[in-house]
Order: C-alpha cells, then structure tokens, then sequence
C-alpha cells in the first residue's frame, strides 16, 4: 500500500474509531491496531528504506523474508546463473559494504572448490601493504591536454530518464564524496548530475543527447559548450552496449516526462529509441576523425569509445588504423553480451554481442599488438560486486572498472525487475514522484560512497596478500580456473 493511501486510510480508521468508542463499550479492541497505525507513519517518514517509506507497514513483509536469509541462501547460491538478476549472496557483499555492517562469513568458503569453473588466485608467502588511495590510473594518451586520474571503480553508465532524479543524485553525490567518476549513460547532461559536483564521464550515444540539433544530428557548439563544464573530465562516444548491441538506447514514453523531453530534445510521452548507428560517420576512418574533432571542441579532454564486441576482424582494422593514423581515443570501455539494461529486445540481451571476458582478452591483446597499450586504457565492465570481480578483470589487462547494478543495489535496488514500465518500488528506476521521493538522497549517497570504499580496501588486501604492490603488474598468470575435477591453469595458458 503506498504512502499516500495508507494516510487516507488511516484518516478513515481513526473516524470509524472514534465513532466505535463512542457507541461501544469495547475500547481495548482498538489496541491491536494502534501499533500498525503507528508503525506506518513511522514507515512514511523514516529515511533509511525506500521501500517501508513508500509501501508503509507492508513494506516490512520484504524484511521478515530477508530475515531467513541463512535457510534459503544455499539455494540462490546454486540456482545462480550468469541471467541478469544478482544471487542472494553478491546481494549480501553490496547491502553489507554500503551499509558498513558485518562483512565477514563463518565456516570459510561459501564455494566448491573442486567444481569446474571455480576461479581463484593465488596468495604470496610474502604480502605486501597496498593503500587503498593509490588504486588509480591516469587516463590520457600523447594527444590528451587534459588526462585524468581516475578509481579503479566507477559508476557504469545508467541515464537520467532510466533512473529517477533522486537516484542520479546520489549516485554523483557518492561519486564526489568517495572521489571517483560517474557516468551519465547516453542520456544527456541533467541538473541532478551537475548539482552534486562529482566528476562525470559523459557519454554520448547515437541519439546525441545533449549535442543534438532539431533533427537529432551531432551539435558542435552545444557539443563545445557541455563539454567545458568543469564537471566532465571525461566524454566517451557509445558505439554499441553489451544488453543490446547493434540496438540503439530504448527509454519507454512511460518514463518521458517534460523533464526529460526538454533534455533530450525529444516528444513528450513517446518511446525514445536511438538509432542503431551513428549519423556523424560511417567506417573507422571516420569514426577516428570524429573522435579528433571531439578532443578539439573539449579542449583535449580525454575521449574514448565503448563497444560490446562484435566482428573482431572489425575491431583488428580499427586498431591497425589508429596505428598507422597516429590517432585513436584515449581509452576503451569494453561491455559484454552479459550487460544489464532497463530495456532491451529478447534476441538482442540473449544472442547477441561477444562476453565479456573473451572481449577483454581480444581488445587487449590486439592493442598490445600494435604497440598502443600504454596509449590506450581499457575499462571493463561485468557484473562486478565483489574485490575478486575487480582483480580478475585487472588480471585480463583492464586498467579500470565500471560497475550499474551493484551500484543500484547501493542505492536500494531490490531486482524487483520493474525498470522498464516505470513502477520500481524502490525508487530507483521511475519518474514516478510517488516512488522516487521515498528515496532518501544524503542516505543513499553515503551508502554509495560506503560500497565503493570498501570494495576498493577489499582489492587493496587481495592485491597486497598476492605479493603485488601496484595492480599494474597483475597479469594472467595470477590468475587460476578449475577446468575439471583434476586439472587447474592459469588464465595466461586459456588466453595465451
């Protein structure tokens, strides 16, 4: 029962009430429902859950069920696949670090060791002290005026529009507080990027957004003007995602408001459906002209790209021609076919798009071919909740992460899977003023900066206990896979 019906049926208890104690005698009947009166406006003006402060006394239902976690945990830890929804267990790691309560397990490891696939890296009988601090890496190549330090975990790109304004707002809010960079997603420059302050990474896609003319084409000069704005460190032109590869971005006209209309230049109330490719080039010959032209409307800010993979003979013809061109972006965001989104067609989230760790492998061997890995950095993406996530993408040749849904999770997010028809009950991915205002922003902001503070000391001791000093020296060696019950290789000899 949401807030505002709860109080007018509150109202009405309390009329009827009054008259019953009038006319009856048998006023002690009324106490077993003074505590839930109570308890519900309690709910309403509590800040710390969403979900009580919108859905008041029946929101507790959700608790009492997370409450017999221990007896049903085995199962979601079983029944777990690589589907879009986190287990109970990657849940608990995000809840646990954003909250700052218990982040430790009895009776050791929660995994099989001797199941194919069990993934581990070895520990150095001489650790080694990492200060969390120093878990950064300077993005930049020769042709960047502007490079950027930035945390080897950041906030993956999710729209304004796909999420709720309270929800962009603590997600830049724990960007800033915690001093790493969010990315906008394609969905333009909104207030509630801008106001909190945090470094933003913004992503342009093939609707333009925020750099549109009228007719939906690339805007220099607008392009010039948003990317000045102290705030944005760095711009990354989407190429394609890994949810949805080959399919432009989908916003359903249920989330449109005049808001968000205004921002993107687009209809009230209509489904917005970016274009599969790009309007400004057509071939990587263009597509590297392009990026130039970006670098020099942003004063030499940092400009990279992000793919989900797809013909690799493509992406082999991109990197010989920024070779032999001296031009190229400055880094390279690689997403899976196992990316999440709020929306995407069946065939394209299922069949689509290479994963996410053979892409790494691919884009990292092919720049380390042609001699541009120091120029270009990769970022990658995956499922990331967890200081082994980040470490074993480190280990592949990422130089730095980006993580959505356990941000998301920080934020509140319970997968109750409602992102794409605008009723989330958390508040997180609607622009329904009645949900998205149960979310408390300076609450949800401090668990965002929580959650990546702790996962960033977590890596800091996963390194350290590996007897490696600086992340940069990871290599696939570090890194162990079970490939059945009597034999264990290193990623070095899977990927050689």
């Amino acid at each position: 029962m949401r807030k505002e019906f709860y109080l007018a049926f509150a109202l009405v208890c309390v009329l009827n009430a009054g008259f019953y104690i009038y006319w009856t005698p048998g006023l002690y009947s009324l106490l077993f429902f003074v505590p839930f009166f109570l308890l519900g406006f309690r709910d309403i003006y509590q800040t710390r859950h969403a979900i009580k402060a919108n859905f008041p006394v029946f929101g507790h239902l959700r608790y009492i069920f997370e409450s017999i976690r221990p007896e049903i945990n085995q199962y979601f830890i079983e029944s777990n696949t690589d589907g879009k929804p986190f287990s109970r267990e990657q849940r608990s790691v995000v809840y646990q670090r954003a909250k700052k309560v218990l982040d430790t397990v009895p009776f050791g490891t929660q995994h099989n060791v001797y199941a194919q696939g069990y993934e581990f890296v070895a520990h150095s009988l001489y650790p080694k002290h990492v200060d969390r601090k120093s878990l950064r890496t300077m993005i930049g190549s020769d042709l960047c005026k502007q490079p950027y330090s930035m945390s080897l975990l950041n906030i993956s790109a999710m729209s304004f529009g796909s999420l709720s304004p309270t929800a962009i707002l603590s997600l830049n809010g724990g960007a800033k507080d915690g001093n790493f960079a969010h990315n906008t997603g394609e969905g333009g420059l909104s207030s509630y990027h801008l106001e909190p302050g945090g470094d933003l990474i913004w992503q342009i896609g093939t609707g333009y957004f925020g750099c549109r003319t009228h007719g939906g084409d690339f805007d220099p000069q607008l392009f010039r003007k948003n990317a000045a704005l102290p705030q944005v460190k760095m711009i990354e032109l989407k190429l394609s995602q890994g949810a949805k590869p080959g399919h432009g971005g989908i916003l359903s006209g249920k989330k449109v408001t005049q808001e968000i209309a205004d921002i993107r230049n687009v209809p009230l109330g209509q489904d917005v459906i970016s274009p599969p490719a790009h309007t400004a080039f057509s071939n990587a010959s263009g597509m590297l002209n392009f990026i130039g032209q970006l670098r020099d409307l942003a004063d030499g800010k940092p400009i990279g790209i992000k793919l989900c993979l797809g013909h690799r003979a493509e992406f082999e013809e991109l990197v010989t021609l920024m070779k032999e061109s001296h031009q190229y972006p400055d880094y390279i965001v690689v997403d899976g076919a196992e990316g999440g989104t709020g929306a995407a067609p069946l065939e394209f989230a299922n069949y689509m798009g290479m994963p996410g760790f053979d892409a790494l492998v691919v884009v990292v061997d092919c720049l380390k071919a042609a001699g541009l890995k120091e120029q270009i950095k990769v970022i990658a993406t995956g499922k990331i909740t967890t200081a082994f996530d980040i470490v074993k993408l480190l280990c592949l040749g990422a130089d730095a992460t980006y993580a959505a849904r356990s941000m998301m999770l920080a934020l509140g997010c319970i997968q109750a899977l409602r992102c794409n028809n605008n009723k989330c009950p958390a508040g997180v991915a609607t622009q329904n003023p009645n949900l998205y205002k149960g979310l408390d922003v300076p609450t949800k902001r401090t668990r965002v900066k929580n959650f990546h503070q702790e996962t960033l000391e977590a890596v800091a001791h996963v390194v350290g206990a590996m007897g490696v000093s600086n992340t940069h020296e990871l290599d696939r060696y570090h890194l162990y896979k079970r490939v059945d019950e009597n034999r264990i290789k290193t990623y070095a000899d899977l990927y050689p």
